[in-house]
């Protein structure tokens, strides 16, 4: 009867799911979670700042009761956390910088999910503002909007869709994403996070977003290599995949268009606010309780805007801290 309580709110069609898929067995559930725990001991040079049964159970989710497979999934989520302290400083929805990714809808997140009870994600890449959006306050938004939705249990069983819209993204926009940042986003998000990818679906991707992705594919493990789908402008076979009354008219779905700020409503709640209220003035005054940050933020030197004369310079420089140890653009301009 105790164990039940781990279990509590799913359906019973889930519950046959992660017994089906995940090798999920309710009678010995705190046997297999005591067993990840006992592990921890193995590896002192870890902070495990939380160890809770329902914590540990979404690692042995995420990788199908396989106790030594879940148990390097928790010491990599604690692990990429320690090496990026930076990134998760203030991992929080009103932190300056993910607000303004999550406004400005990265990511999005669609309301209903598809017919596997998954969860969509939803990039619309080409909404990406470089002057306004660091990639790796992007990255941190879409971190922080898994840690939220993987606190429901149905979506550890069914996982997450990513579908990610590559029309009108600039072969500028293209060039800022380095080797650097993407294998730290790939290590964040295949690598160091209790989630099941059932796929990731690129749609209007350019031959540079090719050209990345086959530069990117050695950091893949295979079963995330199968998960990633290259659709070009064919819908069709995006449909094969996920229904179109699961997706908005953007992507040949039945459903209205979708709209960037849904997301960051659910999340920011009444702190929300559909103003441009990013003018620094009205800003500090809304945020005093964060002065100290935005201090540091005053202090931080503040991105380019975006110009030819970085272009014209013949290599792109970074905005973002921390990325410089692999500074050289990925599609060198002629």
């Amino acid at each position: 009867a105790e164990m039940t309580h781990l279990q509590a709110g799913l359906s019973p069609e889930t519950i046959e799911k992660a017994r089906l898929e995940l090798n999920e067995n309710p009678d010995i559930l705190h046997q297999d979670i005591q067993q990840v725990r006992d592990m921890i001991i193995t590896r002192p040079d870890i902070g495990f700042l939380r160890t809770d049964d329902a914590f540990i159970l979404r690692f042995l989710r995420a990788r199908k009761f396989h106790q030594t497979e879940a148990f390097r999934l928790l010491a990599q989520y604690f692990q990429y956390r320690q090496l990026n302290l930076d990134m998760f400083k203030n991992f929080k929805a009103d932190d300056p910088g993910i607000k303004r990714a999550l406004t400005d809808g990265f990511p999005g997140v669609l309301e209903n999910r598809d017919h596997c009870g998954r969860k969509i994600l939803l990039l619309f890449a080409a909404n990406w503002d470089q002057s306004r959006n660091s990639f790796i306050d992007i990255l941190r938004a879409i971190l922080l909007s898994l840690e939220v939705l993987i606190e429901d249990q149905e979506l550890q069983i069914n996982g997450f869709i990513l579908i990610i819209d590559w029309s009108n993204f600039s072969f500028k926009q293209a060039s800022k994403l380095t080797p650097s940042i993407l294998k730290l986003a790939i290590e964040g998000l295949q690598d160091s996070f209790p989630a099941r990818f059932g796929g990731v679906h690129f749609v209007n991707q350019p031959w540079y977003i090719h050209a990345l992705y086959t530069l990117i594919k050695p950091f893949l493990k295979d079963k995330t290599r199968k998960r990633i789908f290259l659709h070009g402008n064919n819908l069709n076979s995006l449909h094969q995949l996920i229904h179109p009354e699961c997706l908005p008219s953007e992507f040949g779905g039945t459903l209205p268009p979708y709209d960037m700020g849904t997301w960051a409503r659910t999340l920011l709640g009444p702190d929300y606010s559909d103003e441009n209220e990013y003018t620094h003035t009205s800003y500090n005054a809304m945020h005093v309780k964060h002065a100290s940050s935005n201090l540091e933020r005053e202090a931080s030197p503040k991105p380019m805007k975006r110009s030819q004369s970085v272009v014209e310079a013949g290599t792109l420089k970074h905005e973002d801290s921390g990325e410089n140890e692999n500074t050289q653009p990925l599609l060198a301009l002629d």
